[in-house]
């Protein structure tokens, strides 16, 4: 096949690269320039998508002997990441970039662009697997590593993207063996840190991005009967289930620790309270996308709600409005704005964004 090599200039992307060489696969680099200012986004281990980014992935298609090229996708990544965070936080929403990254950057303009220049499928380092089902038709699983499975930010993939898409590292056992794949292959970027948090905030100071990016819209901190308890500059400093950082004068009379339960962007409100408080047993999902047919009826499944969360069974139910989900063991922090990810055993079945919870009742 024809492949495009998504190089980051991390030491995964190199080795997918690699992998899929070895396979016998036209293999062409392509690095995703995502920032107009890429002096700037990287802090050690922090950030990514920098000039050295850039010439570490050009130095490993170098040494694998393929093409090698840049691509800006700056301005599709601000659009569509980037002022999409902000927008989502301002509307009291807890996003997660790198879902939308994959889903809009990767797998939609640069898979896009590589299927009208005649490529068969895009390539990535992601922790992943596809398989063919049984009818033949790609399906998305987890990776064979479990602490590095990636297949939950890659659940937003629909089916004619997960047909189109290969992730080489997919069966690797754990990352310590793909760094010494790197070093016998003799990959410059063996012993490069993995980049982690968001990578357009390289500092890790989220808050402080995003202070920058609304100004300060000031509002009340709250309890569940309405007490002001104290004062905040944004709501959009605050996700559900977070407890340090509340600035709060006073511990709650029974001296436990608060938590955000809730968030009102329009009121200026955010309400705390006990963890217990935090419990939820239903999710209500738009915007579903499944990698093959949609159930036609409830279904016994697992879901999860975070990157590297624990999968809990559950029921989906699809409806007009979007998902039903019942859960069977109840979740904690449980935010609107996360995706959700549906599962059977280790295929990812699709996604959904949540808008909303149901509390665990007593």
């Amino acid at each position: 096949m024809r492949v495009l090599a998504a190089m980051s200039g991390g030491v995964d992307s190199a080795v997918a690269a690699a992998r899929a060489v070895e396979a016998g696969h036209e293999v062409v680099g392509v690095h995703m320039a995502l920032n107009r200012d890429p002096g700037t986004l990287r802090t050690g281990s922090r950030g990514c998508c920098t000039i050295e980014d850039s010439l570490d992935a050009r130095r490993a298609a170098d040494l694998l002997g393929i093409p090698f090229y840049v691509w800006d996708l700056s301005g599709d990544f601000v659009e569509d990441v980037v002022e999409d965070f902000v927008a989502e936080y301002a509307a009291g929403r807890t996003p997660n970039p790198c879902v939308r990254c994959n889903e809009r950057i990767k797998f939609a303009a640069l898979l896009d662009k590589g299927i009208a220049l005649g490529f068969d499928a895009v390539a990535t380092g992601h922790y992943a697997q596809v398989r063919p089902g049984p009818d033949g038709a790609a399906e998305l699983h987890r990776a064979a590593d479990e602490a590095k499975d990636q297949s939950y930010v890659l659940a937003v993939l629909d089916a004619d993207q997960v047909a189109h898409a290969m992730f080489p590292l997919g069966d690797a056992p754990t990352k310590a063996q793909v760094r010494e794949e790197a070093r016998r292959r003799g990959l410059p970027v063996a012993d490069k840190p993995d980049s982690h948090d968001i990578c357009f905030i390289p500092d890790g100071d989220t808050r402080g991005f995003l202070a920058d990016k609304l100004g300060e819209v000031p509002g009340e901190i709250v309890d569940e009967s309405g007490e002001v308890l104290g004062a905040h500059t944004g709501t959009y400093g605050f996700t559900v289930g977070q407890r340090k950082g509340l600035g709060i004068a006073r511990p709650a009379p029974d001296g436990r620790p608060r938590y955000v339960l809730s968030i009102e962007p329009v009121r200026r409100t955010v309400t705390v309270g006990p963890a217990e408080r935090l419990a939820v047993t239903g999710v209500h999902a738009v915007d579903p996308v499944w990698n093959g047919p949609a159930p036609q009826g409830p279904v016994e499944v697992h879901v999860q709600v975070r990157a590297h969360g624990e999968a809990v069974p559950a029921v989906v139910e699809p409806r007009a409005d979007g998902l039903g989900i019942t859960l069977r063991t109840s979740l904690t922090g449980v935010a609107p704005g996360q995706t959700v990810a549906v599962y059977r055993g280790t295929r990812v079945l699709g996604s959904a964004t949540i808008a909303g919870t149901t509390a665990e009742t007593s």
